[in-house]
This record gives structure tokens, C-alpha cells and sequence, in this order.
């Protein structure tokens, strides 16, 4: 068995984009959280410069061919991709259900592009600490641009925008008699709609309704036909622009032909421009930074705490709360003050 390759060669064989060395560095960070402080301690100087892109939207929209074709488009223009593919994690290995990854497989042989699924590890759903994590060894490793796929159940999809500088979210005819986006609640997060399988009955209206849902802006709920049936829209707060002198861009793709993508691509490299342009990057990176702030350390007093928490203690405070001996609130109090003294 060859021996590991000492963490600081590893970094410098990262920052030299060396890809091996950046597929190791993203497994140390998932498995060790020791390792994960070290390295991104060593990189993060060298991070900031990727567009980092969120992609994100329902099951069945299409949204890891659109991804597959994106990168293509990209890289007929010479420009590198890094690919980080959020996926449910398996019951039985605790590893990415979907693999290293049966989709994209196109692009393998291709050393302009990286791509990587991940585990959400802790519950169906929500971009793991290892996740963002990995976006900044992505960053550092010097691709032009990062995506990041979501597995599209749950959290992920609203934290995304926590992470990425521009969200596409991808939504598709024919899923049911709503817009996707509202049901999960994506509409306040998108700074451009793909309506993709955009050659499918019904892309029109899913078209249409998207629109009328950002003219409206959520003020009021207005009636809006898709599909065929009646639905109310108005669950978001977001205006037409999500941000001052952004219009937020509906476009029709057709992931499997190509069709649109190109578009796409030119509607994010607008949006990248106008980050810049107006400062908005600045506010979203400090929005970015703070919620990995937060998350750290929150994870590190959450560790504290149960280091210190005494033998016993919890399992006792469960069983008195099971026989209504005392209450969620009031164990939780005792054991903070427990803890405090």
C-alpha cells in the first residue's frame, strides 16, 4: 500500500492544480475535520477568484444534464470547470449514493475538468461543512468556474445560495400543476430560471407563469394557469430585479440537444459582470463568509458541549422528559446550567 502523501506536499501539488492531489485534499476534508481545518488554513488565501455557481431545482428537472452541457459550453471557450455534485448519502456506505458519477461521464478524459460528488452525510438533505469546504479547494486548485449541483430534496436547495456568487435554478413542464420552484420555495434564491426540456407541451406556460410570478413579486397571490389547472402564486418576496439593476432572466433550454445552453452560459457570464459592476460580490461574499463563520462555530461550542456534558446527563434528562416528569424546555435549561457551572 503506497504511502499517504504528507499534507503540505499535498497542498502545494493542489495549488499547482495538480487534479489527484485536489481529489485527495476533498477526501481528507470529508474524513477528517482535523485534516479539513489544516487545509483550508494553507488555501484560503489563494481563493475568491472562481465564479461559483449554484445549480439547483426539483427532481426531474434535468438539472445534471444541463450541467454536463454547461460545462461543455465552457469549455469550448478554453475556460477550466470544477464540478461538485451534492448527492444523498447511502445508508449502508456513508459514501455519495450516485458515485463519481454515473452522469457527465463525457467529460473524463478531460483535464480541464474536475468533477466530484459528495455525501450530505447528515440527513436527506443540506450542503455538508466538507461541501463548502470542497468549493474553496475547487477555488484554490485555479478552475475559471465551479459548479455546484444540489441533489435536490430538501435544504440544499435554499442553502445554496449561501455558497455560490450566481443560482440558477432549473425548472421543467410537465412535473406535476405547480411551478416547482414555489412549491420548494427557490423562487426568493434564483438569479435566473432555465425552464429546461424546454421542447416538451408546456414549457410555454411554465414560461409565462415564472415571469408573472417575478412581475408580481410576490405582493399579492394572483392566478396563474399551468399546466393546464388553476394555481396561486405570490409565496415569494422577491421583485422582478433581485438586487438593484439585476433583471432576473427566464430562459428556455434543452439540455439533452444543447439547445439554449449557450444562452445560459451568456446569461451567467452577464450576471458574473454585474457582480462586479455594482458590488454585489462583496456583499455576497461577506454574506458567504459569515455563514461559514457561523457554522464553524457552531459546530466547535456544539462539541465543547458535549464533551463536557456529564455522564448520564442527557439520557436521563430524555427519560424524564418520556415520563412527563419535566419538559424539552426546562431539560434544556437544567443542562445549560449544568454546563455553565
Amino acid at each position: 500500500m503506497p504511502k499517504p502523501v504528507p499534507t503540505q506536499q499535498l497542498i502545494k501539488n493542489l495549488l499547482r492544480g495538480d487534479r489527484l492531489a485536489l481529489s485527495r485534499a476533498i477526501s481528507r476534508v470529508e474524513d477528517d475535520a482535523g485534516e479539513a481545518a489544516r487545509i483550508v488554513k494553507a488555501v484560503f488565501a489563494h481563493t475568491g477568484k472562481a465564479h461559483l455557481i449554484g445549480i439547483t431545482g426539483a427532481p426531474g428537472t434535468g438539472k445534471s444534464t444541463l450541467v454536463s452541457a454547461l460545462v461543455e459550453c465552457y469549455r469550448a471557450t478554453g475556460e477550466t470547470v470544477g464540478v461538485l455534485a451534492v448527492d444523498p448519502t447511502s445508508p449502508f456506505s456513508g459514501g455519495a449514493l450516485l458515485g463519481d458519477r454515473v452522469r457527465m461521464t463525457s467529460h473524463s478524459g478531460d483535464g480541464g475538468v474536475f468533477i466530484r460528488s459528495m455525501a450530505t452525510r447528515r440527513g436527506t438533505g443540506g450542503l455538508a461543512k466538507a461541501s463548502a469546504d470542497a468549493l474553496l479547494l475547487l477555488d484554490a486548485a485555479g478552475f475559471d468556474r465551479v459548479l455546484v449541483e444540489t441533489v435536490g430534496a430538501g435544504q440544499a436547495e435554499i442553502e445554496i445560495a449561501s455558497v455560490a456568487d450566481t443560482v440558477v435554478v432549473v425548472e421543467a413542464p410537465g412535473l406535476g400543476d405547480e411551478v416547482q420552484a414555489i412549491k420548494a420555495g427557490l423562487l426568493e434564491i434564483a438569479d435566473i430560471f432555465a425552464v429546461n426540456k424546454a421542447d416538451r407541451k408546456g414549457a410555454a406556460r411554465t414560461v409565462a407563469a415564472l415571469e408573472m410570478m417575478l412581475e408580481t413579486g410576490g405582493a399579492a397571490a394572483q392566478t396563474i394557469f399551468h399546466h393546464g389547472q388553476r394555481m396561486e402564486a405570490g409565496a415569494a418576496d422577491s421583485d422582478t430585479e433581485a438586487e438593484d439593476g439585476w433583471s432576473i432572466p427566464v430562459l428556455e433550454t434543452v439540455a439533452v440537444s444543447g439547445g439554449g445552453v449557450a444562452q445560459l452560459r451568456d446569461a451567467l457570464e452577464r450576471h458574473r459582470e454585474w457582480l462586479g459592476e455594482s458590488g454585489a460580490r462583496v456583499a455576497r461574499e461577506s454574506r458567504r463568509l459569515d455563514h461559514m463563520l457561523q457554522t464553524l462555530v457552531q459546530a466547535e461550542m456544539l462539541a465543547r458541549m458535549e464533551r463536557a456534558w456529564p455522564p448520564g446527563l442527557r439520557s436521563d434528562l430524555v427519560d424524564r422528559m418520556r415520563r412527563r416528569k419535566t419538559d424539552p424546555y426546562s431539560a434544556a435549561a437544567d443542562m445549560v446550567k449544568k454546563l455553565s457551572t
